[in-house]
């Protein structure tokens, strides 16, 4: 399995010879990555936020891709042809497993009104081999979600995990590694001491990705 990552939560998981596109959205977007976004076998998106679905750029998207999210995302982006999925939901790209989990948006005042999520979800890609857990701008939660890798998001300001819950969180999970995400947004920079601190304090194997990055894990 590689992971590539791109800005913000955008991830690229190729395995199996398939690529699947995880939240592209509108921070640091280059125009290069029109022509990789379009050449991926199916797009996930979380949730409505821009920052994880750049709608403009999805128009223009082959229609042999099929893009799959929420019902929210479907109604905020009527141009999209959006497959709806739902918490449970179990989608299957051949091999591999796309199992459709919980995720709790935070929210603080910012987001009174059309901006708050009410329909958010997580995606753990099931390779066979590796399973992969894209957790969404989420909150910690109480569940039984078992993953070998976890991308989630530690920034914190109320919004997502901060790197303590996610530590603990990656613990929860058993995630043999931790590739934190969601840290390319000027208005809520992440605090790199405090990931740091929280990571070895808890002794999870973690791993900052640049933009553009590629992982291989065996």
């Amino acid at each position: 399995m590689k992971i590539t990552k791109y800005p913000q939560s955008c991830l690229i998981i190729e395995t199996k010879e398939k690529k699947i596109l995880i939240d592209p959205g509108t921070l640091k977007y280059k125009e290069e990555y029109f022509d990789v976004w379009n050449h991926v076998d199916i797009i996930l998106i979380t949730h409505k936020h821009p920052d994880h679905c750049f709608a403009e750029v999805l128009e223009k998207i082959s229609s042999n891709i099929k893009i799959y999210s929420t019902e929210e995302v479907k109604q905020t982006y009527p141009t999209l042809n959006i497959h709806v999925v739902r918490e449970n939901d179990t989608l299957e790209l051949e091999s591999i497993k796309i199992e459709v989990v919980h995720a709790i948006h935070g929210y603080q005042p910012l987001l009174k009104g059309e901006k708050e999520v009410k329909e958010n979800v997580g995606y753990i890609i099931d390779d066979g081999e590796n399973r992969l857990y894209a957790t969404s701008d989420t909150i910690c939660f109480n569940n039984n979600y078992k993953a070998d890798i976890l991308c989630v998001p530690v920034t914190g300001y109320g919004l997502t995990m901060s790197a303590f819950e996610a530590a603990l969180y990656a613990k929860e999970v058993g995630a043999t590694l931790t590739l934190p995400i969601h840290m390319d947004n000027a208005n809520f920079p992440p605090n790199y001491e405090f990931i740091k601190e929280m990571f070895e304090k808890y002794d999870i194997d973690y791993e900052i990705l640049e933009n553009e990055e590629t992982i291989e894990i065996e």
